[in-house]
């Protein structure tokens, strides 16, 4: 279990930290997707690189997540996350679930992006299907590059990551896997309680 915890962090680790990087290289297809997200790693960068901010971690930290935020669409992560075991949960339950599991994936990302101190993106196409699109791009990791994915949805006019995949691995996927065999040993609620040990 922790085993698959760390990896886990991993790839949400490595993935907001690609998109909170400084891009560099132009990416075919381009579109307002792309556009979206390059705003947003400008907000991030900048709130980094505030002075003042430096001197207050705790109101960074708080300015960042709200920043990043923007971009995640947890409720399709936690909606997928749980897959068939969504749908025999009560709106109340779905909501607290999401909630915690937004909670987890703040964590995992929180002290690495603060730490992070650059590195080279190749963004190597944009695929738009519909409400769903997937942008490809190339991070440089101990001297290679490595294939990061960002799985995206349109909702309410605004397209959001709902997934990553590393080297064709699956962020969401991963936790799905997990959750579905907790509750297969043990019940929902247990489940709520070993992801509030781990988001607090």
């Amino acid at each position: 279990m922790q085993t698959a915890q760390k990896y886990l962090n991993f790839i949400l680790g490595l993935a907001v930290l690609v998109v909170f990087s400084a891009p560099q290289g132009i990416m075919a297809n381009q579109t307002k997707i792309t556009d979206g997200i390059k705003q947003t790693i400008e907000q991030v960068i900048e709130i980094l690189q505030d002075e003042k901010l430096k001197e207050d971690p705790v109101a960074r930290r708080k300015i960042l997540r709200e920043t990043i935020d923007k971009r995640f669409n947890y409720q399709q992560m936690a909606l997928r996350a749980l897959a068939e075991n969504w749908k025999s949960r009560s709106p109340e339950e779905r909501q607290k679930f999401t909630q915690l599991f937004k909670e987890l994936l703040e964590k995992s990302y929180a002290n690495k992006i603060e730490t992070f101190s650059g590195g080279e993106i190749r963004y190597v196409d944009e695929i738009v299907k519909g409400k769903y699109a997937l942008v490809k791009t190339k991070v440089q990791q101990h001297g290679k590059f490595v294939n990061l994915d960002y799985k995206l949805i349109l909702e309410n006019g605004q397209w959001k990551v709902y997934d990553f995949t590393i080297k064709g691995v699956s962020m969401i996927r991963n936790y799905r896997t997990q959750f579905t065999k907790t509750l297969k040993e043990k019940s929902f609620e247990e489940l709520m309680k070993n992801l509030e040990q781990s988001a607090a």
